[in-house]
Formats: structure tokens, C-alpha cells, sequence
């Protein structure tokens, strides 16, 4: 048997970032920037008023009071998004909405609230002859600057960066409406088995629901990555290649799972095995122990695509996902700090289990604080980590990683664990 490090290390050394490429911002979420992005333009792009009121010349209402008020003539009227300029000179005033662009000769704006105007959008639409100010302003009061936020090209955005809502928001406000990213990964969910029918279809003898296409394909979307569903195969080798030759060209990489142990039936390693790309081994860890994993060629050429051939029972599907997959979609997202085990953290075992001779063990627990903020863990089912307890499996918090040599775990004992969605 090979070390989960070893199976591990191989993965990485064989996978990359996708190639950076152009994405509309809308298609750009939780893509990582390939480079920095500068503004292109000002923000603000124009000096614009931070409020609805009037725009004033500040000299003509320093005297401004609610016992003495000033009265300025009305010379027009700018709505946010108007292109008109109506200049204002001394003993004027513009009406103004908030984010319309400052009038000539205008140097602050006095809020509606500090005239005689009704505020509000029930107020009267029509525009006053004259208004009366009854607050003095200060040269700039209410005033955003252009360039106030941020100048031409000022880096506001920093290759590597996942890309947020709020990221793009400022890609989109800084010229931007499309940015150079790490496309998202698209990863093809196949699973195999003659005994699989589709979720919620009547079980005729022997045969179980296909739990694990709706668990891999939710993985992968809690990966970052976007899951492309190639439906389930039955146990024969010509369907399984027929299957994948289909569908390699639309894909980033492959997850398949069942069929990669020594059955007469295990398909995928019938399949794969003698093409020599993809090599199949024995882990040691539980649940979990066979693994395959190889880069297969593209039809057409091209680069290739990682084909991760996992085993089919549920519980070590779920394990195998979380301590080889998911590591290796973040490289190819370019999360690289994020390409690497999965970060884990102390806990207290509130119970105690047994351990699987030479093999780390994956536990699913489930995780409780205690009073005193100490993390506490107890196997999430009376089954421990028996990989077929599909069923069991939304109880679990986390996995409970047990070194090889540990024969047991006893209550009260210190165990590392790591978090999984």
C-alpha cells in the first residue's frame, strides 16, 4: 500500500491551473483573477452631489438660517443621469438629484430638508420659481469629488484574488466589463454500477439508488468547480468507454466512482488500467483503500484531462472526494494555497472507537462545543466508518483523521479533525 500522502502528492505534481481567459464579470464569480486590474476610469467619474437638494454657490447662503432665510432663484433642474449643464451664478440655484453631476459655478449643495421644498417622491415634481435655504453650506459640503475613491489606473484588484460580488462590483465601477480569470473547472460526474437506478425510481432486485452522483455532483459545486452530470454506466467495458469518449472533450477532469477494486465487474479499471495513463492503488486508509487516478489524453489533443476513479461505496466516496479532489480543483481553480490537505484542527473524543490495523482512519463524526469552547467528537453513527452508511451521513460535521499506527481511540484522547462542508 501506498501513504493518502504519496496518492496525494502524485495528484498535484499532475494537475495545473486552467489557462487564464476573458469572462464577462457575470460569468467571472469565484473565478481566480489571473492578473491585476487596474481602474480605467475615474470614481467618481465626475464631481456629483451626495444628496437631493439644491446646488448653491456657498458664499451666497453663509448667512443662511431658519429665522433669516436666503432666497435663490431657480435656473434649472438636474436628475441623476442628465447631461445638461445649467450654470449656476451668484443669487442661483440648481435643483439636483443625488449622483447628478455638478452644475458650473456650483461649489455645494444644500439638502432639500434645509429648504422650504417638500423632500421625498411624493413631493411636488414641478420645479420652484425660487427656494428658500435655510442652512448655510460650507465650498464642497455634499460634494463627491471626481477621482475621490479612486484614480486611473490605480490597482484595485490583485491577481489571485477569488472574486467576490463585491469584487466585481469594483471591477465594474472602476471600466471593467470583463476580467482575464481561471475559468471555473467543469468536472464530469460518472458513476458505475448495474445495480444503480436513478434516485426516487422503484428498486427492483438488487439493485440501490445512485446516492452517489448527487453526492459527487454536490462536492463539486461546494469545490468552486461545475459539476457536468455523464449519468451512470452499467458493469460493461464497451458502454464505459463508449461514455467517456463522448464526453472527455467537454471536460476539465473526471470523477468516476465504483468499479477500481479486484471484483470480476470493476469496469473502470478494466477500462482504464491497460491504457497505462491512469494507475490504480491501494491507499492506506479507511474507508477509502482503492484509488485510481491518471491524465488521460483529449480526443483532438489539447491538454489533458485528470480522471480521478474513486471506490463506489458512499461513506469512502465521500472521504476520497475530501482528501484527494477537492485538493486538486483548487489547484486547477488556482487557489494554490488552498492545493494541499485539507486544514485540520484539535478536538476531544467524547467516546471511544477502534482503529483498522495500518490504515489512517477517515471518521465521520459529529462535533459539539463544549462550555468552555473545547471541540468534542463522537463517531456520527453506532457504525463508525463502515463505508456503505450512505444514510447516516448527514449526521457527520467532519472527519476524524486517526494515524495508521493508533489502534484505538480512547474517551477523553486528542484527535485531529477536519472541517467538510
Amino acid at each position: 500500500m501506498i501513504t493518502v500522502e504519496q496518492h496525494l502528492d502524485r495528484i498535484l505534481a499532475a494537475v495545473a491551473p486552467l489557462p487564464p481567459r476573458a469572462l464577462p464579470l457575470a460569468q467571472a464569480h469565484g473565478c481566480v483573477l489571473a492578473q491585476d486590474v487596474a481602474a480605467t476610469v475615474p470614481v467618481p467619474p465626475f464631481d456629483n452631489s451626495a444628496m437631493d437638494g439644491y446646488a448653491v454657490q456657498a458664499a451666497d447662503v453663509t448667512g443662511a438660517s431658519e429665522a433669516a432665510p436666503v432666497r435663490l432663484r431657480v435656473v434649472g433642474d438636474l436628475p441623476a443621469g442628465s447631461a445638461e449643464r445649467p450654470p449656476v451664478e451668484p443669487g442661483t440655484a440648481v435643483r439636483i438629484m443625488t449622483g447628478a453631476p455638478m452644475p458650473p459655478g456650483a461649489d455645494a449643495v444644500v439638502p432639500v430638508e434645509a429648504t422650504d421644498q417638500v423632500a421625498g417622491p411624493g413631493a411636488d415634481a414641478r420645479l420652484p420659481a425660487v427656494v428658500e435655504i435655510r442652512q448655510p453650506a460650507r465650498p464642497g459640503a455634499h460634494v463627491r469629488r471626481a477621482a475621490g475613491d479612486v484614480a486611473p489606473g490605480t490597482v484595485v484588484l490583485r491577481a489571485g484574488t477569488r472574486l467576490r460580488a463585491r469584487d466585481l462590483s469594483t471591477a465594474a465601477s472602476t471600466g471593467h466589463g470583463a476580467l482575464g480569470v481561471h475559468p471555473p473547472v467543469r468536472v464530469g460526474v460518472l458513476s458505475t454500477g448495474s445495480e444503480l437506478v436513478a434516485p426516487g425510481e422503484p428498486l427492483g432486485p438488487g439493485q440501490i439508488p445512485d446516492s452517489n452522483e448527487t453526492l459527487v455532483a454536490g462536492m463539486v459545486r461546494e469545490s468552486g468547480a461545475v459539476p457536468v452530470v455523464l449519468g451512470a454506466v452499467v458493469d460493461d467495458a464497451a458502454a464505459l468507454r463508449a461514455r467517456l469518449t463522448e464526453n472527455l472533450g467537454r471536460v476539465d477532469a473526471v470523477v468516476t466512482t465504483g468499479g477500481v477494486s479486484a471484483g470480476a465487474y470493476d469496469v473502470v479499471k478494466e477500462v482504464l488500467a491497460p491504457l497505462g495513463e491512469v494507475s490504480f492503488e491501494r491507499v492506506a486508509m479507511q474507508p477509502g483503500k482503492p484509488q485510481g487516478f491518471g491524465v488521460l489524453a483529449r480526443p483532438g489533443g489539447g491538454r489533458g484531462v485528470p480522471m480521478f476513479c474513486l471506490p463506489g461505496n458512499p461513506v469512502s466516496v465521500f472521504v476520497s472526494f475530501q482528501v484527494f479532489v477537492h485538493p486538486a480543483l483548487q489547484r486547477m481553480r488556482a487557489l494554490v494555497a488552498d492545493a494541499g490537505p485539507r486544514t485540520t484542527t484539535d478536538a476531544v473524543a467524547a467516546t471511544g472507537w477502534r482503529c483498522p490495523a495500518g490504515r489512517r482512519q477517515f471518521m465521520p463524526v459529529a462535533v459539539e462545543e463544549a462550555r468552555d469552547g473545547e471541540l468534542r467528537v463522537r463517531p456520527a453513527t453506532a457504525g463508525g466508518s463502515g463505508s456503505h452508511l450512505v444514510a447516516s451521513l448527514a449526521l457527520a460535521d467532519a472527519l476524524a483523521v486517526v494515524d495508521a499506527e493508533v489502534e484505538a481511540v480512547a474517551a477523553g484522547d486528542v484527535v485531529r479533525v477536519m472541517m467538510v462542508p
